[in-house]
């Protein structure tokens, strides 16, 4: 059976389990910014009780906050990505997971080889129970016949203090579940079919299932066939075969704005080390890098500047300090002084497939050296944390 773990108020519970005395407080992680704006991106069971939601603009909240002394921690990404890596190399010790694969910052997948719901619930809070030890992060986890019911298992599992953030959802009570749920709340539903299947009458996940194929197909994609057949039990989807991205981007609305060349070159690096990251990780290499630069477009009081470019490499690469090398130089032609920056980004695209690279007539082939580096480097931080190994310098 599948198995999914999906992390509860996962930023809000990282700052709880690594900051002392905030257990049992109201907390809420948010993007808090020079301007008093920013919004609510994570807040714990007692934030909630509160009245308080993720998304809402921090400033509508601030006497509330005040009021109930809630807890108000800036977002800490770095962290989470530290925290996430930890509850990786916890499981995969356990020796219990299969398959186990990291899906998100906070959700993962894997497989065990059961059919009784009593071992898969028993075993599955071992799992369960190794991460809150480990890291302190309490999780939801749904098990169940494909990677997407076992996503709807998860979705009751959160939802009913019964279950004990356990669910196992079995082919009997399927159907109950999938009528129950609807439509907008199916992985693999985006928000670009919703309106298109609840305006031909398909609201509940079952409503879907009862569709005929041909139905499914006309209206959706590919994508929404292999739902269909998840849905019915049937596992269809490869999560350890991503679709190659045909770009890949990072950028940053910075919380306070700044002017300094030196900030904004470690942004710069920073991006470029995680993008590179991703592009090693889908096999795939680069042959032009881009780099973008703004400053506040809602401050009309200060001086307006924004600018882009990109510059194509000699020959397609992953190679982290190529790609920086490259970056930074795009970033000194971009950047003027006398402007406070409030974004900046990075954007590597024209990506091919690592084999079968076809080198310019004029250029060698990379080093073999820096493969073996960079290998080397995304194996330490794959098992130790982000930024264990970095190039910023």
């Amino acid at each position: 059976m599948y198995l999914h773990i999906d992390c509860n108020t996962f930023f809000a519970s990282c700052e709880v389990a690594t900051r002392e005395g905030l257990a049992g407080k109201p907390v809420v992680v948010a993007n808090d910014n020079e301007n008093g704006g920013g919004i609510i991106l994570a807040l714990t069971p007692e934030a909630k009780a509160l009245g308080l939601k993720r998304g809402i603009p921090m400033f509508q909240v601030r006497s509330l906050l005040k009021l109930n002394d809630v807890v108000v921690c800036q977002v800490d990404h770095k962290k989470y990505r530290r925290i996430s890596h930890q509850i990786m190399e916890a499981v995969q010790q356990q020796e219990i997971v299969q398959d186990f694969i990291q899906y998100s910052v906070d959700e993962f997948f894997g497989t065990l080889p059961l059919d009784d719901p009593g071992e898969m619930r028993f075993y599955t809070k071992k799992v369960k129970d190794l991460i809150a030890y480990s890291t302190g992060i309490p999780v939801s986890c749904g098990c169940s016949q494909s990677y997407t019911l076992a996503k709807v298992a998860t979705h009751y599992a959160k939802r009913y203090k019964g279950y004990e953030g356990i669910c196992v959802l079995m082919p009997e009570s399927r159907q109950k579940a999938l009528s129950m749920l609807e439509i907008a709340d199916v992985w693999g539903i985006g928000r670009k079919y919703r309106k298109k299947l609840t305006d031909n009458g398909i609201l509940t996940a079952q409503d879907f299932v009862e569709c005929d194929e041909k139905v499914v197909s006309r209206l959706m994609s590919t994508t929404g066939l292999r739902t269909w057949q998840e849905l019915q039990g049937i596992p269809c989807i490869d999560l350890h075969r991503p679709d190659r991205q045909q770009s890949i981007s990072q950028s940053r609305t910075f919380a306070y704005m700044t002017d300094s060349c030196d900030t904004l070159e470690h942004a710069i690096r920073t991006f470029v080390a995680d993008c590179a990251a991703k592009l090693r990780k889908q096999h795939s290499v680069c042959n032009s890098v881009g780099v973008f630069l703004s400053t506040n477009r809602h401050r009309e009081d200060l001086a307006q500047y924004r600018n882009g470019a990109s510059r194509r490499l000699p020959s397609p690469t992953a190679d982290t300090p190529t790609l920086t090398k490259t970056a930074v130089a795009i970033l000194n032609e971009l950047y003027r002084r006398g402007f406070q920056y409030k974004q900046a980004g990075v954007v590597l695209s024209e990506i091919s497939e690592e084999e079968g690279l076809q080198l310019n007539l004029f250029t060698e082939p990379e080093d073999e050296r820096h493969r073996k580096l960079m290998k080397v480097a995304d194996e330490i931080n794959k098992k130790f944390g982000d930024d264990t190994v970095n190039f910023l310098k």
